[in-house]
């Protein structure tokens, strides 16, 4: 048997896949959730557990910073995160074109429903 000729296969593109769009959605979506956990574990754990004796040098609103991390600031940042995930989301969604475009009325009628 001989091997088939790799350069004559160079220069032309890659073959198609059907399924590539949801791949790179997918891997995406896990990029921006693993930044989104690195970011709450920093902050939860690292300020609020590893760093709290340096911070708590600092006071903020009159305590501890530290503290206040540990206490406040980790469900402060936790929120925000939710809210960074849900707006990066919708952007992922238009970008890829699997937005919710507010077809109510074509969801009932693929559902069964009628117009």
């Amino acid at each position: 048997m001989s091997q088939p000729d790799q350069s004559q296969n160079a220069g032309a593109p890659p073959p198609y896949d059907p399924n590539g769009w949801r791949r790179e959605y997918w891997r995406s979506n896990l990029r921006l959730m693993v930044v989104l956990l690195v970011i709450w574990f920093a902050v939860s754990f690292g300020a609020g557990i590893l760093f709290v004796e340096p911070l708590n040098e600092i006071t903020f609103f009159g305590f501890p910073l530290g503290f206040w991390f540990a206490q406040q600031g980790s469900i402060y940042t936790f929120v925000i995160l939710i809210l960074v995930y849900a707006v990066s989301m919708d952007r992922l969604d238009k970008k890829f074109g699997v937005d919710e475009k507010g077809d109510d009325d074509a969801a009932d009628v693929a559902k069964g429903g009628e117009q």
